[in-house]
């Protein structure tokens, strides 16, 4: 059976995900702010669970109608054979957001749709009480300018949860961020990467993974697989597909922090990821670090600051960005932060800068690319 597959993303990495998507060989994609459309049937639900880095969830597009009232609400969403869909005791949890839409009640809009849901299935089944007993289902309400789109989400815990990273250092970046990132950057294992402030050691964990051609959410399952008919055999042909589509590169990233314990747990990380052999970690301040490579990058989520009296030492890392790329002048420096004067206190322009969001953080992505 043919979808519409909704691959959800951050704002600001859209054009990386869809990036991603024709990488694996889909066309007719349709971009729009924080999600990316397209067609497909059960087995591309799975592949774009599997590989996609950076999308943040799978959705399958139910109806999509206009609703300026509650009753054109409920009367549009009932119209949907839910029944079809969801088994007789399937667990149906609502999530809703609105957006410049005359229904902003969020909470009133999820109730309405529960309900129009739930008469639905009474057609279908003939019952007028339902257990929900059985496999999950959560369907979103999104309403943007009065326009309703119904989703199923067949991802379950976001695609940033790879299953490596338990703990975090200070302002932790989303695994799919950190591989957008490395993506943005168009780092190759030929060249050498380092993170000079790598504190739990995401990124390069991500570059890892995109060197290795390591599949995202291989050591993982996803909600979908838990409902009825879904066909196994075909989700492990995905998988095994994954598994052998990993690569021979070797080489060896490079990274270092000031703080004993994220390093400790950034090695524990890379240990859970399966790419502990490709990275080196070590105490090291920046301001010290130096390469013997003529050719390389640096990506980083350096320290934001966000507590009182630490202004002066985000201001002295950014100095110091400047520093190592006045020193290593053949690299290419990336660092995502907020920080507003970054650019005046690294010493010089981007070449690029990008606006993206560290969960609600507003952040940029500076970009000093080397010839």
């Amino acid at each position: 059976m043919d979808y519409t597959i909704i691959a959800t993303t951050t704002f600001g990495i859209e054009a990386i995900t869809a990036k991603e998507l024709k990488n694996l060989g889909y066309e007719d994609l349709t971009v729009e702010d924080g999600k990316v459309m397209f067609s497909g049937d059960e087995m591309d639900i799975a592949i774009a669970n599997t590989w996609l880095r950076t999308a943040e969830r799978i959705l399958i597009k139910v109806a999509s109608f206009k609703a300026e009232s509650f009753e054109e609400l409920f009367q549009g969403t009932k119209k949907v054979p839910w029944g079809d869909i969801i088994p007789i005791n399937g667990n149906m949890h609502v999530v809703g957001k609105s957006i410049k839409s005359k229904l902003f009640s969020v909470p009133d809009c999820q109730s309405i749709v529960k309900k129009a849901v739930v008469e639905s299935m009474k057609l279908k089944y003939k019952k007028d009480w339902f257990t929900e007993d059985g496999p999950e289902y959560k369907i979103e309400v999104a309403l943007l300018k009065d326009i309703v789109t119904l989703t199923i989400d067949t991802t379950g815990p976001g695609l940033h949860k790879r299953g490596y990273r338990e703990n975090s250092g200070g302002a932790p970046l989303k695994e799919t961020l950190a591989a957008a990132l490395v993506l943005i950057s168009k780092w190759e294992p030929s060249k050498s990467l380092a993170d000079v402030c790598c504190g739990s050691g995401t990124i390069l964990i991500e570059a890892a993974m995109i060197g290795k051609n390591m599949a995202p959410g291989l050591n993982r399952t996803f909600i979908c697989e838990e409902w009825p008919g879904a066909d196994k055999e075909m989700w492990e042909q995905v998988r095994d597909g994954a598994r052998k589509a990993v690569n021979k590169e070797e080489f060896r990233l490079l990274g270092s922090d000031i703080d004993t314990w994220v390093l400790k747990t950034a090695t524990d990380n890379a240990i859970k990821a399966g790419v502990n052999e490709y990275i080196a970690f070590q105490k090291l301040p920046m301001n010290e670090f130096s390469s013997k490579q003529k050719y390389g990058y640096i990506i980083s989520n350096p320290p934001y600051g966000e507590r009182i009296g630490e202004e002066r030492e985000v201001d002295q890392i950014c100095r110091d960005f400047g520093k190592i790329h006045s020193q290593l002048n053949c690299w290419s420096v990336f660092v995502i932060t907020p920080h507003k004067d970054f650019e005046k206190l690294f010493g010089q322009k981007s070449n690029k800068n990008r606006k993206l969001y560290n969960g609600k953080i507003q952040c940029y992505y500076y970009q000093y690319i080397s010839a």
